[in-house]
């Protein structure tokens, strides 16, 4: 069992004590002026670039929290128009001066996390935010969504400055774990890539963090159930530490290694589509 469930309200100072530390360290990337125009690990995002998407995702955050304290009705785009559209937005902020830039991002992170710390028992499952790309969600996956952010796009960071072997924090990938069995890979299956397909594999993840999951992808869906065998009946098994598991799931590498039907483990690999 990990430390703590950090779907539960239970794991919520754990959680929250996660996002201080990844965006301490954002921070202090962005804030050293000679790292503003570096290329990062996203394609088309400098360091610039990630500031901007912090400012554009979290002032959407914002307004929709407070759509949803009032009780109106807010649409939502699906995953699929994601990637592109985080990408027009966050290069649209390009035009802010650098030092604005940055204060705007730590005032909107300072307002967030006043959110984030006020959050009873009762709103951390119960109260429902509508996400731009993912509809309604509870609560708890907001903090979850700024562990992802200001810990991978650190990750990004680094990979542009040269880090390229740097591993998530434990505990930061360890967090998202479940993120990425029970949220992202099941909402980043590509149909196109599925249609057809009826596979069943297994799941590891090393440390204090991991454990063992037996994943399904049938009719265009992913689905993963605790396994407490060992994977009788799955043609290929996927072994991760906590940090090449979140970041093989974000699709910045192929990471971990693979056993079993080389067939098996291609298909899986070329199943989802990146956000």
């Amino acid at each position: 069992m990990p430390p703590v469930n950090s779907m539960d309200y239970s794991g919520k100072d754990t959680v929250l004590d996660v996002v201080r530390k990844e965006s301490a360290d954002f921070f202090k990337l962005v804030d050293n002026s000679k790292n503003w125009n570096v290329q990062t690990r996203c394609t088309e995002w400098e360091v610039r670039d990630l500031v901007g998407h912090m400012i554009d995702v979290t002032e959407g955050y914002l307004t929709r929290w407070e759509k949803a304290r009032k009780g109106e009705a807010i649409d939502t785009a699906g995953l699929l128009v994601m990637g592109e559209s985080l990408n027009k937005n966050a290069q649209s902020y390009r035009s802010l001066p650098r030092e604005e830039a940055i204060s705007r991002l730590k005032n909107d992170y300072t307002q967030m996390m006043k959110i984030f710390e006020k959050l009873t028992p009762d709103e951390w499952g119960n109260f429902i935010v509508t996400h731009p790309y993912m509809g309604g969600l509870p609560t708890f996956f907001y903090p979850a969504f700024h562990v992802m952010d200001y810990g991978v796009h650190t990750w990004d960071m680094r990979w542009g400055l040269g880090e390229k072997d740097r591993k998530l924090d434990e505990r930061t990938a360890g967090v998202l774990v479940p993120y990425m069995l029970f949220a992202l890979l099941p909402s980043t299956v590509d149909q196109p890539s599925a249609k057809g397909v009826d596979v069943e594999y297994g799941i590891e993840v090393s440390g204090e963090w991991g454990g063992k999951w037996r994943a399904t992808v049938r009719d265009g869906k992913f689905e993963a159930k605790p396994e407490t065998g060992n994977f009788e009946g799955c043609k290929a098994v996927f072994s991760f530490d906590p940090s090449d598991f979140v970041l093989t799931a974000f699709q910045r590498f192929d990471g971990g290694t693979a056993s079993g039907d080389q067939e098996t483990i291609d298909k899986v690999r070329g199943l989802f589509f990146r956000i």
